[in-house]
C-alpha cells in the first residue's frame, strides 16, 4: 500500500485526515478533493512554523463575545504585535505536536482561539487576561505557553499581571536615576574639593 512508502510523520498526517474528513453519506464513503486536503496540510505547516517562532502563546475560549467585542479585542492583539486566530482543534493538535509543544493537548476542546508573539513573552497573556477577567465568564483562558515553559489557566491569569517590557524598562531606569544623580553629586563634592586644595 502507498501509506507504507511514507514517512512516519505523511504517514500520521494522512490517517489523521482519513480519519476526521473523510464522510459516509447514504452508506457511500466520499473521499475530500485532493485540493481540500493540500489547504489543510498548507495550514497545519502554516500554524506549525507560527508556533516554531513563538516566544509565547495563550489559548483561550472566546464562545461568548459579541462581534464588536472580538473586533476590539483584535485590534489591541494587533497593536502588540500579537497574532490571534481562530483555530480547529484538530489543526491545533497537529501543529502543536509538529513544532513539538506538549501539555496543551487536554484543553482543546470547544471553541479555540490562539494568541502568539514573537518578541513579547507576557503581550498574549496581559491583554488576554485583562479581556477574561472583564468579560464575567463569557471569555476563558484555556492555558499557555512561554518559552517552552506550559501554564494553566491559573499561571497564564499570573502572567496576565506582568507589566510590559516597555514599562518594566522604563521602571527600571526611574529606580536607577536616583542613585545614579546621588553619586553625581558626590563626585561633583570630590573635584570641587580637590580644586580648593588645589588653590
Amino acid at each position: 500500500m502507498i501509506i507504507y512508502a511514507l514517512s512516519h510523520q505523511e504517514r500520521a498526517f494522512a490517517l489523521f485526515f482519513y480519519n476526521t474528513v473523510i464522510q459516509i453519506i447514504g452508506g457511500e464513503t466520499i473521499m475530500p478533493s485532493e485540493k481540500v486536503l493540500e489547504a489543510k496540510k498548507a495550514k497545519v505547516e502554516q500554524l506549525t512554523e507560527t508556533l516554531k517562532s513563538a516566544v509565547s502563546c495563550v489559548l483561550v475560549d472566546y464562545r461568548g463575545i459579541t462581534v464588536e467585542e472580538d473586533t476590539k479585542l483584535r485590534r489591541e492583539l494587533r497593536e502588540a504585535n500579537v497574532k490571534y486566530s481562530v483555530e480547529k482543534n484538530s489543526m491545533l493538535r497537529f501543529a502543536l505536536k509538529n513544532a513539538g509543544i506538549e501539555g496543551l493537548e487536554s484543553v482543546l476542546e470547544g471553541t479555540t482561539a490562539i494568541a502568539v508573539s514573537n518578541d513579547d513573552q507576557t503581550a498574549p497573556a496581559r491583554i488576554l487576561g485583562k479581556f477574561a477577567s472583564a468579560s464575567d465568564g463569557k471569555f476563558t483562558l484555556k492555558a499557555g505557553m512561554v518559552d517552552g515553559e506550559i501554564y494553566d489557566e491559573n499561571g497564564v491569569m499570573a502572567l496576565s499581571k506582568i507589566p510590559s517590557k516597555d514599562v518594566l524598562l522604563s521602571q527600571l531606569v526611574g529606580s536607577l536615576q536616583g542613585p545614579i544623580q546621588g553619586l553625581a553629586a558626590i563626585l561633583k563634592a570630590v573635584v570641587d574639593s580637590k580644586s580648593e586644595d588645589a588653590a
